[in-house]
């Protein structure tokens, strides 16, 4: 194949930060997949390429089923993805990025966990923890939504499940946000640099909380993971992997979606007033604010094997580039995509992805949303705007505004 080399745009750019949506519309207009030479990877931007590439079974999240140690070690030096000991171990290799059985083995220790009914039971503790929170912030007329509400919610929900103490939760937020800032397009030393040294601090810590609950068990994922080591279902590393996957899933994505949830809300003022007469629309309304922007709009798989994805053959080891973001705003699977709408059904949306990779954590994520937007719209009769344009985090494996200043009144 000769792939076109003449997708022009910065990621990076404010710009694109802003409005990501105009860009994907242009690119779900082009013929096929195409061609992104900077990350050297094919986009696919409608929904039916990305439901294709995701569900295909030759398709894999690791390059070790495509490439051979040296091939991989050359692809990291050119990435900048190389000599960081800790990072390689335990955040290279996790449960996001592993395949068939490795894949399969620690998701089934950890599923449990993560099942509706299991994660119902957490309801009460969330609401007493948001109310609260609530509490704390009732007499002021103006917050910042993102980090005096949003940001004090998933990180300390999905710690309580793992067995982390509340007061612990704040500094996991921050090795989570600098170790994640490294899987974007910024390479640099200065961000590696970053990534590698949280990540080390954050592995000591779980060794500390491990060690913890080694000597006195608890009713918590951390002690189940210390048992599923014991009986051979994970090695040393994987338990830290899969410990550190966990906490850093439940904290960036949610707090994201709180914030652009709220910035959907605020943009489509007859939609809130809809919400608040029909309570019973929450879940739909939730369900809307991952498709109307995905908190993680980009992922990659890899070919296995040969394959042919609409109706184009690519070689094995092909990259491709699922832009999640861009699916869930394709007009031919959503009618009016850039409209938000609490009601939307059927609502099939790709935001938690499809197949074996299916996010874990969904029913938490979305639990936690439910609880606070409702509890919201109860407790205030009237929520506002402050800035005109709130600014979006940058990047192409991100989506949420960096802050949201709203004001308040009390019902």
């Amino acid at each position: 194949m000769s792939p076109s080399t003449d997708l022009c745009f910065d990621p990076l750019s404010e710009a694109f930060a802003q409005d990501p949506y105009s860009f994907y519309a242009a690119l779900r207009a082009r013929d096929g997949l195409t061609y992104y030479q900077d990350f050297d990877v094919w986009l696919a931007s409608r929904f039916d390429d990305v439901s294709e590439i995701v569900m295909h079974e030759h398709m894999v999240r690791s390059l070790d089923h495509v490439a051979s140690p040296d091939e991989i070690a050359e692809q990291k030096r050119a990435l900048n993805w190389h000599d960081m000991p800790h990072h390689s171990r335990f955040v290279q290799f996790s449960l996001l990025d592993s395949d068939g059985e490795v894949h399969d083995r620690l998701r089934k220790q950890v599923f449990k966990l993560f099942t509706p009914v299991m994660v119902n039971q957490l309801r009460h503790g969330i609401q007493a923890y948001v109310d609260g929170l609530f509490d704390k912030l009732a007499d002021r007329e103006e917050i910042d939504f993102v980090e005096d509400l949003a940001a004090h919610v998933p990180g300390h929900i999905i710690g309580r499940v793992l067995g982390v103490p509340d007061e612990d939760c704040p500094q996991l937020r921050i090795w989570s946000e600098n170790i994640v800032q490294f899987f974007d397009i910024d390479r640099s030393d200065e961000r590696k640099e970053l990534a590698e040294r949280n990540t080390t601090e954050f592995y000591h810590y779980l060794l500390k909380l491990r060690a913890e609950r080694e000597a006195v068990p608890r009713d918590d994922l951390l002690s189940l993971m210390i048992e599923s080591e014991r009986q051979g279902h994970m090695n040393h590393d994987e338990f830290i992997s899969t410990a550190m996957l966990i906490l850093m899933a439940g904290h960036g994505s949610t707090i994201d979606v709180l914030g652009s949830g709220m910035h959907a809300l605020l943009k489509f003022p007859d939609e809130m007033t809809r919400l608040r007469a029909e309570p019973s629309l929450m879940k739909t309304a939730v369900q809307e604010m991952f498709r109307f922007e995905s908190p993680l709009p980009f992922f990659h798989r890899y070919a296995a094997q040969d394959v042919t994805i609409c109706g184009t053959p690519y070689p094995r080891g092909t990259k491709f580039g699922v832009l999640y973001g861009s699916a869930n705003r394709d007009p031919k699977q959503f009618p009016e995509p850039d409209r938000f709408d609490v009601g939307r059904s059927p609502n099939w949306h790709i935001a938690f992805g499809r197949g074996a990779h299916f996010c874990l954590g969904n029913h938490l994520a979305r639990l936690d949303m439910d609880i606070i937007f409702s509890t919201l719209l109860k407790r205030f009769k009237s929520i506002e705007l402050v800035e005109d344009t709130p600014a979006y985090k940058s990047g192409l494996s991100v989506r949420g505004p960096k802050s949201l200043q709203i004001s308040w009144k009390a019902a």
